[in-house]
């Protein structure tokens, strides 16, 4: 008996596991839109060649370009302008209102300059973009899907919280980092509980290669930020030596900072246990969530808005209202407060994602996983 209900919850669980995506939906109606873009000989014609040098490192408003006309081409198939836009002379006007469309949509910072960055998006044809819709609806087909799940999608930068087919939160995030080949781990584990005013417990691979030798160059980092360091049992100590520092390298000792204001964990930890010991966290560089590329990170994943997220994965509680949030991420005494139900995490890779057929986003393939050329 007691097999046969395993079996069956089980089988519960394979099913609701299985259930089509909200984000699938918008994507399944843009493959339409672009199939027909791909095959209309009008607008491969106009992707039949690249557009011109820009003759300087960046085309800014007011300036001529011979790559004016074809830019209106493509921006128009594209929907981003207006087909009834006069012909530009200059770069000015509806033409940079339609360039900075595109560039929210394509991940670039939404200036209204033609770059490199930019240059090489609009020269990417709607044949490439289709078969990157195919790709990440195929990424989707393929994601567990629970009624209330959070949805990290590491190239966007953003955190989608769901309940049921509703979008109940949309976070701006900060992800590993390609450059620095610290990249977020893929995976999807369960959110089980929260951790207020945390320590942070420098990673050793941190310690090693950048904090103990900042230690070295300037000593009076190490109190001004509120470091300690912790035996991993109950000594902690506050001196900085350089034996302490040696026994860091060692392996014998481990850095920490205490709960406060220059905290690197913000005031608040979410935690899903998993094998990479990847979590999400607040934190006090809030400067860098305005940029339009947010990998920054050694592979944990920094939220914008932490109130709104406690909210959520604590299924509005009335017991943490804002000010209590608030008073628990500030209070500089560490407190674990396990969730409800556990929260599923989907962290996952998704460089394609529509909100309608004509409202495509497209997002840098900053860790080189969709393999499209």
């Amino acid at each position: 008996m007691a097999a046969r209900l395993l079996v069956w919850l089980a089988g519960l669980l394979l099913q609701t596991l299985a259930l089509a995506h909200p984000l699938q939906g918008g994507l399944e109606t843009a493959l339409a839109h672009y199939r027909q873009l791909a095959a209309d000989p009008a607008i491969q014609a106009a992707w039949s060649e690249p557009l011109p040098p820009l003759g300087a490192r960046k085309l800014e408003p007011g300036k001529p370009w011979a790559g004016l006309p074809l830019l209106a081409r493509r921006l128009t198939a594209l929907g981003d302008l207006s087909p009834a836009t006069p012909p530009p002379a200059r770069y000015e006007g509806e033409l940079i209102d339609a360039v900075k469309a595109f560039q929210r949509r394509h991940g670039l910072e939404a200036d209204g300059v033609i770059g490199k960055h930019t240059l090489a998006a609009l020269n990417i044809p709607p044949a490439t973009r289709l078969k990157q819709i195919e790709l990440n609806l195929d990424r989707l087909r393929q994601l567990p899907f629970a009624s209330r799940h959070l949805l990290v999608n590491v190239p966007e930068f953003v955190l989608r919280a769901y309940a049921g087919d509703e979008e109940k939160l949309r976070i701006r995030i900060i992800v590993g980092s390609a450059h620095n080949h610290t990249p977020t781990p893929l995976f999807v584990e369960e959110m089980r509980y929260l951790e207020f005013s945390p320590y942070w417990n420098v990673p050793p691979s941190i310690a090693r290669k950048e904090l103990v030798p900042l230690l070295r160059r300037d000593p009076g980092y190490f109190t001004a930020e509120g470091f300690e360091f912790h035996d991993g049992r109950r000594e902690t100590s506050a001196a900085l030596t350089e034996e302490s520092l040696d026994a860091v390298l060692q392996g014998r000792l481990q850095l920490r900072q205490r709960p406060g204001p220059k905290n690197a964990l913000g005031g608040v930890k979410f935690v899903f246990p998993n094998r990479d010991n990847i979590y999400m966290h607040y934190t006090p560089a809030l400067r860098l969530f305005a940029k339009a590329r947010r990998d920054f990170s050694h592979g944990c994943i920094r939220v914008e808005d932490p109130v709104a997220l406690v909210r959520f994965v604590l299924n509005d509680d009335p017991a943490w209202p804002k000010e209590g949030i608030l008073a628990a991420m500030q209070s500089g005494q560490t407190r674990i407060v396990r969730l409800p139900e556990p929260v599923p995490v989907i962290i996952t890779y998704l460089t394609a994602v529509a909100d309608g057929p004509e409202k495509v986003s497209f997002f840098p393939d900053i860790y080189e996983l969709d393999g499209l050329k």
